[in-house]
């Protein structure tokens, strides 16, 4: 059986299920699998589909756990949609991972988890209150993925102002068992309310709580596999080894991808291409870290100046010499992301999101006669920015079906100061009378 342990303690270990269900461990620490399991390109052998590929490398991920059979349905539940590899030319790819129901990557992630804890929580007497944070697709993702889903509920905050105006839209189309949150204060304002709330006795005595963030590891396993399914595609065709760029925020998304080389899969170099947040490039050259107030920029869901997924980086990776090793990573500027959009219909035939176009950045900025392919991860619709978007490539973007339905049942949410007295008035008030 395969246990997952606290980075903060490795004598705490539980099963895949429990990681699940608490989301961050009772210390404050982060679950990561014990060890990763030893796969090859041949083990997926026979495994032609996404949800094949999924459930050939999340196998090992559930041995002995009480969802080790109901795998096959939670992958089937995890895609139902394309996740396309596209040859641009040049040497470069693009992932397009924005098919899904709210046009993002974290649609991939977010079903996994809803899927499994519904499993999970299917006769549970009480039911299981999911707390996410987020910087623009995560809520959205996590509120489409778990509406309606019986017997767990959901809390959504989010930064006012400091998303777009259709990410709030989409953030801010949901009833039923969905609650959308929004917070006077950025990213990592929600972010430190999450984990207070873990931490604090009186919500854990009214509710039991989980993360759908990618501090949960249900958020990590479920996107390696489309890392397993482009890097397969790739070696299948070519026989080589792609090297990956990765749009990196609170980090969830590159250590998949990490994760996925570490099991075997055929991946080259990963960069982490960030925007002016530092975080992560201030590390790998100082070698200290170091927490940065959060800056604004175009790319608004990488706007994260302390990412959560850095504690399991340094878990695996313990010294900035060793994560150099691991990993390569590019800052990008505004202006450059904004000459991106604007060049990609000629460069590259693409619109890019603004998180995509640091991807494309990074892309460019490469010795042109490196003879290596690049995959470039888009991560989001461009049609979810059209402020950033549009003027710089001169035309509407057309809005997807699924998220204009979404953002046309938008409606006024609570508006809180980042606190837990604030974020307790609003979730509290909303319970039934003679609730706990």
């Amino acid at each position: 059986m395969l246990h997952y342990v606290s980075t903060r303690d490795a004598d705490h270990d539980v099963s895949l299920s429990t990681a699940l269900q608490e989301g961050l461990a009772p210390d404050g620490g982060l679950y990561v699998p014990e060890h990763l399991p030893e796969l090859s390109p041949a083990a997926f052998d026979g495994c032609d589909t996404v949800e094949t590929i999924a459930e050939r490398l999340l196998t090992p991920f559930f041995d002995g756990d009480r969802l080790e059979g109901d795998l096959p349905g939670i992958c089937e539940a995890m895609y139902g949609f394309p996740v396309p590899l596209r040859e641009l030319g040049r040497g470069t790819n693009v992932l397009e991972l924005f098919h899904g129901p709210t046009a993002a990557f974290k649609d991939v992630g977010a079903r996994f988890l809803a899927d499994s804890l519904a499993r999970l929580n299917e006769d549970a007497d009480q039911p299981l209150t999911i707390l996410v944070a987020t910087s623009g697709d995560t809520g959205a993702a996590v509120a489409a993925a778990f509406w309606r889903k019986p017997n767990v509920e959901v809390v959504v905050l989010y930064p006012k102002g400091k998303v777009s105006d259709r990410q709030e839209k989409q953030l801010t189309g949901w009833d039923d068992n969905v609650q959308t949150v929004a917070v006077d204060g950025v990213f990592d304002d929600c972010q430190q309310l999450v984990k207070q709330a873990f931490q604090d006795e009186t919500w854990n005595e009214r509710k039991r709580l989980s993360s759908a963030n990618s501090i949960n590891i249900g958020r990590l396993l479920p996107q390696m596999t489309y890392y397993a399914v482009a890097s397969l595609r790739h070696w299948r065709t070519h026989g080589t080894r792609p090297n990956i760029i990765v749009p990196s925020g609170n980090l969830g998304n590159g250590l998949a991808c990490l994760y996925a080389r570490e099991c075997g899969l055929p991946i080259g170099e990963v960069v982490f291409a960030t925007n002016e947040n530092r975080p992560v490039t201030h590390y790998l050259e100082s070698g200290t870290y170091e927490a940065f107030e959060t800056q604004q920029t175009l790319a608004t869901a990488m706007d994260v100046g302390d990412p959560s997924n850095m504690e399991r980086l340094r878990h695996h990776w313990p010294s900035a010499e060793a994560l150099r090793e691991t990993i390569h990573a590019e800052r990008v500027t505004d202006e450059e992301i904004a000459t991106q959009i604007e060049r990609g219909p000629d460069a590259w035939g693409e619109t890019w999101c603004p998180h995509t176009a640091t991807a494309a950045e990074v892309r460019d900025r490469l010795d042109p006669d490196d003879a290596h392919d690049w995959i470039l991860v888009a991560t989001a619709h461009p049609a979810k920015f059209p402020e950033v978007v549009e003027p710089r490539v001169g035309h509407d973007v057309d809005i997807p079906e699924h998220l204009a339905e979404v953002m046309a049942r938008s409606k006024e949410v609570p508006l809180i100061e980042p606190t837990m007295d604030g974020l307790g008035e609003a979730v509290f008030a909303s319970e039934p009378s003679g609730s706990a």
